[in-house]
């Protein structure tokens, strides 16, 4: 699936410092098969789903000591300009706009929040191959503890129209480009302890949200909110072995009428 408009979730890939531990989790929990790790890019290796790139797990660079994660990129078409617009509107560049081979060009960066987050220009290597299948990627949602900073940084940073949540008991709000929302934004309440830092929540489909949920923790993974089901899916929060956090969601099962947003 090519990269579509600016702004679209386009990938995924996560820092693990045991890849071998990662790919076993992951395999087991979502089905993923994985191409050879590619030694000349860090030993970045995709993960497939039915033949189709769907992810990618990596080591840390040598040297780099960061706490394990999952990253989504959003789609551009010019990674100079939106590096420009990252720093005009507040966010902090951490990667230079850096071009990986001929797959494309990459930039890592944060917002005003700290919600780190990548951005892509594709070259030979245009994004998922596959979405909202078993095991592919679903939807995000940026979790920060400046909501009102993030919404304002995003839209100006990828022109997304800002819809809020109408309901008293969460702060949220969705990002979209002019048609179906694209990405959530989560307020963190006191409920997220300190040490928790801003973080994008990247969401994995599965066919059956509980059976995944067991099937996670079977392997070493700890359960932070859910299952829960909601009128988008039934979905469930989790960190994994080596803390990184991410969430599973069966979109087939639902239940509630859709909030209104304004």
């Amino acid at each position: 699936m090519a990269a579509e408009t600016e702004g679209t979730p386009c990938w995924a890939d996560g820092t693990f410092g045991d890849l071998e531990g990662a790919k076993l989790f992951y395999g087991e929990l979502l089905g993923w098969s994985y191409g050879d790790s590619m030694p000349e890019y860090g030993n970045y290796t995709q993960a497939y789903v039915d033949g189709k790139a769907v992810a990618a797990l990596s080591p840390p660079m040598p040297g780099e000591e960061v706490p394990s994660a999952w990253c989504l990129y959003l789609a551009t078409p010019d990674a100079a300009a939106v590096t420009g617009r990252i720093r005009e509107h507040g966010g902090q560049v951490v990667v230079e706009p850096m071009q990986v081979g001929d797959f494309g060009t990459m930039v890592l960066a944060l917002d005003p929040g700290g919600t780190p987050f990548g951005v892509w220009q594709k070259g030979t290597h245009q994004g998922f191959e596959a979405q909202a299948v078993p095991g592919a990627y679903c939807w995000a949602e940026v979790y920060t503890r400046d909501p009102e900073k993030a919404d304002a940084f995003f839209s100006a940073v990828f022109g997304y129209g800002v819809k809020h949540l109408q309901d008293d008991a969460i702060d949220f709000s969705l990002y979209d480009l002019g048609a179906d929302p694209v990405l959530g934004r989560m307020k963190m309440t006191g409920d997220f302890p300190p040490q928790v830092p801003a973080h994008m929540n990247v969401y994995f489909t599965v066919a059956d949200c509980d059976a995944a949920v067991e099937k996670a923790t079977s392997l070493g993974a700890e359960l932070r909110f859910g299952p829960m089901t909601i009128p988008f899916g039934r979905f469930a929060t989790l960190t994994d072995p080596q803390g990184a956090v991410f969430s599973v969601i069966d979109v087939t099962t639902t239940a509630g009428e859709m909030p209104e947003v304004s």
